[in-house]
């Protein structure tokens, strides 16, 4: 069945999807809040960080933000976390009435701790399904056609299924789920956790190292997930440990690669300047500290990565800290 899709954001993961579905068959219209950058992908037919994939005629591109989302069957938001507020209230006005938007950025709003689909639905002035589609899936290797698995999660099972059969295709693989805070927070909170791979690998540790934050890391997520009410089992699912794996490790994370950078001396400063992209797992560290704060949940990894990016703290030392910490058992015993 050929749906028509609206794009809001043409960035590398906005694009590579744009390009999927219009493969796929569907109708794909693409906004992007940068004039330049519509001109550009107009009359290129590339995307400047996926020189390899060529962007299919068919898909056009709008200046109208209004144009984007009228009339269409799904509103794909590909934006990065930090404009979700401010796309989802401009696009507001143009949203009909039981509008089902697929959100694939990742991350909390710092001041009022709101995931992405929770920004969406409180700026929209009808009733829609805001599904939060997130997993192992670099952008890179998606352009490529590259066999790739995700996960579209909404309360509604029915809403998750309708997702689902629109972005299944013979090299996407989606499953659905209905635990969508859980989903969300391990997009957010595993960008933290690449950071501290690549700091490690800058810092010239071995694979040993980064098992131990991948496996550790994953360990402060489900704990302060599940004290959130989130299921135990999507920490093990793709959204979970299978995107914490591939962040933790590809050199197309762009969250491991501006650790990997951090860990070899540069500022966090000319770390991001140099990765030239939106680097998540920054953004997410303050909401991660404070809802740690409020759950009163132990997050050793995350707390470290924030001394080393936001208050200059050595990575060595950050290191000999964590590895001196009080001696525990792994799986506390439950009372």
């Amino acid at each position: 069945m050929k749906n028509k899709i609206g794009v809001l954001g043409a960035g590398t993961w906005g694009m590579a999807l744009a390009r999927m579905l219009c493969v796929s068959g569907h109708d794909v219209e693409v906004w992007s809040a940068l004039p330049e950058e519509i001109k550009q992908l107009s009359a290129t037919r590339r995307q400047v960080n996926l020189p390899d994939m060529v962007i299919p005629d068919e898909i056009r591109f709008t200046y109208s933000i209004g144009e984007a989302c009228s009339g269409k069957d799904i509103l794909l938001f590909a934006v990065p976390s930090v404009y979700v507020r401010e796309t989802s209230r401009a696009a507001a006005p143009f949203i009909k009435d039981g509008q089902v938007i697929v959100d694939v950025a990742k991350g909390i709003e710092p001041d009022t701790l709101m995931t992405m689909t929770e920004i969406i639905l409180s700026e929209m002035e009808v009733k829609v399904f805001a599904v939060a589609l997130s997993g192992p899936t670099h952008a890179e290797e998606v352009a490529k056609d590259l066999p790739t698995t995700i996960v579209a999660a909404h309360e509604d099972i029915v809403v998750a299924e309708k997702v689902q059969a629109v972005f299944s295709n013979p090299v996407m693989r989606v499953y659905t789920n209905t635990d969508v805070k859980g989903i969300e927070l391990c997009g957010a909170l595993k960008n933290i956790m690449a950071l501290a791979s690549g700091i490690a690998m800058g810092l010239g540790y071995g694979d040993n190292t980064k098992a131990a934050i991948i496996t550790r890391g994953l360990a402060e997520i489900q704990r302060l997930g599940l004290k959130m009410g989130c299921r135990q089992e999507t920490f093990a699912g793709l959204a979970g440990m299978g995107d914490l794996i591939v962040t933790a490790t590809s050199l197309h994370s762009r969250n491991n690669r501006c650790g990997y950078l951090i860990g070899q001396g540069r500022t966090p400063e000319e770390a991001v300047k140099e990765v030239g992209m939106v680097v998540e797992g920054i953004n997410a560290i303050p909401a991660a500290l404070e809802l740690a704060d409020r759950y009163e949940v132990e997050m050793p990894i995350a707390e470290a990565v924030d001394g080393i990016i936001n208050h200059g703290r050595d990575p060595r030392a950050v290191v000999r800290e964590l590895m001196g910490r009080d001696s525990k058992t792994e799986f506390p015993r439950k009372l």
